[in-house]
């Protein structure tokens, strides 16, 4: 999982691609910021696939609750996978 914040600009995919290659779910965080910041949001989502085509990309508001139940959702799939492994 990676944390993006729509504070740090959409550039990230593209300037630490390691990072984005290897992870499973990006995580877009402060989304009800948009409106007050200069950040591409589909530009993000965008360099992000190119880097990462099976990337699963959640938009997040801690702040107004947005796209917490799909990242609970990932979450819970992700524990009941390794519980499964683990022989519980």
């Amino acid at each position: 999982m990676l944390i993006v914040s729509v504070t740090e600009g959409e550039d990230k995919p593209l300037k630490y691609p390691h990072m984005f290659r290897a992870a499973q779910v990006l995580l877009v965080n402060k989304v009800d910021l948009l409106p007050h910041v200069a950040f591409d949001v589909h530009r993000l989502e965008e360099a992000a696939r190119q880097v990462n085509p099976g990337l699963r990309v959640l938009r997040l508001s801690a702040t107004r609750g947005d796209g917490l139940e799909q990242w609970y959702g990932w979450l819970r799939s992700l524990a009941g996978v390794e519980a499964v492994a683990a022989g519980r």
